[in-house]
Parts: C-alpha cells; structure tokens; sequence
C-alpha cells in the first residue's frame, strides 16, 4: 500500500484539492484499495475547516466534492507516509525544514514533477488571492500531475482528460 500526504501551506485549496482527484482517480482505475491519501497544511491557522468555498465550487463543476477538514502536517507524518507532496517550492523548502530525519526529506516530492500536458508549469501556484481562473488552473494542473503520479506508482498508462 501506498501512503500519500499532499501538502500546500493551509490544506484549504491544493493539497486538499489533489487528494481528492488522486483519490478519485484510483477509484475509477478500480486501485484505491492501494493507497491511503490524505492531505495537510504547513500552517494551523484553517484547521478543522472546510476547503475554500469558492475551490469546493470551481471543484464541484468537475465533479469533486471537497470534504476534507484542514489540519497541519505533524512529525508523525513523516513516519505514515511514502510521499509528501508538496505544491510549490516554498511548501518543499518548510518541509525540508521540518523533516525529522534524512529518510524523511526523501519523502518529499514536487506535484508539479508529475506535469506531462503542462511543460510551462514548474508549480501548483496558489490560486487563494486571485479569480476564478486561478481555481480552475490547479484543478486542471492537478488532474494532469495526479493522473502521472497514479499511472507511476501502479505502473499503469496515465491518462487525464485533457487526452
């Protein structure tokens, strides 16, 4: 089984976002019985909320319903889980800090690596400041990337809407 931790700074837009497309990918792939999937924030300032209203409506148009309530990563993170994904650069750089252990800075992976329709995206930029279109960016940047990120850890062809 495969223990995935998605990451954004407050587990209220990406993060909560690419858990569940991931998760909704390996359910239509018939594979989610191979992964464990959650998703957390490096800040404890949404906790116990839900995602942003206006990502659980942009979400909701593509079929997603975004229930996950917003906690903060912890060290024991670090043990559960295979991969933490983080959604831009400055989310990697806080979780290198944060690692308790060199294995544990192993984890740590980019979404944005997994981009295969997307090769002007070096991110998963936060879209919590602007419009509308920022909201529908990272659903499409999200279900590119976890669409990559399913097909390699089953080895299976990836596919995403866009083919």
């Amino acid at each position: 089984m495969h223990h995935i931790l998605f990451i954004c700074l407050g587990n209220i837009c990406r993060s909560c976002t690419a858990e569940e497309i991931f998760r909704t990918l390996a359910i239509q792939q018939g594979v989610e019985k191979q992964f464990q999937i959650d998703s957390a924030g490096l800040i404890d300032y949404h906790e116990g909320e839900l995602p942003d209203h206006r990502m659980r409506s942009h979400a909701s148009r593509h079929g997603y319903q975004l229930t996950h309530r917003s906690r903060p990563i912890t060290e024991a993170d670090f043990s559960r889980f295979d991969l933490i994904v983080a959604m831009d650069e400055a989310n990697r750089s806080r979780l290198l800090q944060l690692a308790p252990t060199e294995a544990a800075k192993q984890k740590i992976i980019m979404m944005a690596s997994y981009l295969r329709h997307h090769p002007e995206a070096d991110t998963i930029p936060d879209p919590y400041y602007g419009g509308p279109e920022g909201f529908e960016l990272v659903i499409n940047l999200l279900e590119d990337a976890c669409a990559t990120l399913l097909a390699t850890l089953t080895n299976a062809p990836s596919t995403t809407n866009e083919e």
